[in-house]
């Protein structure tokens, strides 16, 4: 479903946010974001995804012109057009499909200014349309097995991912609202 792994689809974002980076700032730019507690990124993991990256031909590397200590010059990642359109690509896919309390739908919201606001309403306004589907289905499959009749743990399976559910339609609601404010916004400057 998604072209990119989770780290190839952060260090995209930075590059892009950064226009040019090299793995230590990149490195240091995770740390401070938190991105390590919540999405699994070691040092490694980075370096490894800004290889595949440029394999993929969505980065290339140049020589920084700066050097601090001993070693080879540092090198820098720049974004080439297809990365951006790759990436622009993976935050519509994120924010349309990834489950409920989906690591993807985060990286996709930490992506946003990598899209326009009417993609990212369209997007989340699909998303809305997904998660009433799976609420939908997960109420259905709770009636036919029993609905409240069923033991406690076994409704706790069912009611857990529905209140979570619940409250993501109403998270996104607020978000395709405070967008759409957004937009409204920039016609009134206009």
């Amino acid at each position: 479903m998604y072209s990119l792994s989770n780290v190839e689809f952060i260090l995209l974002q930075i590059i892009a946010e950064s226009k040019q980076a090299s793995g230590y700032q990149i490195n240091k730019l995770i740390e401070q974001r938190g991105y390590r507690e919540w999405a699994n990124i070691g040092t490694t993991s980075i370096y490894n995804g800004l290889q595949k990256l440029k394999d993929k031909g969505l980065i290339r590397s140049e020589q920084s012109g700066h050097k601090s200590g001993k070693g080879p010059l540092p090198s820098t990642f720049v974004m080439l057009e297809d990365g951006m359109h790759t990436l622009r690509n993976e935050v519509i896919i994120s924010l349309t499909t990834s489950r409920e309390r989906d690591n993807r739908f985060d990286l996709g919201l930490a992506a946003l200014p990598f899209i326009g606001i009417n993609e990212a309403v369209e997007a989340l306004q699909t998303r809305q349309n997904f998660l009433e589907e799976s609420l939908r289905n997960i109420a259905q499959k709770y009636e036919s097995q029993g609905g409240y009749r069923l033991p406690l743990h076994v409704r706790a399976l069912f009611l857990h991912p529905m209140s979570l559910i619940e409250n993501e339609k109403i998270f996104v609601a607020n978000l395709i609202n405070e967008l759409i404010g957004q937009l409204e916004g920039q016609v009134h400057e206009d």
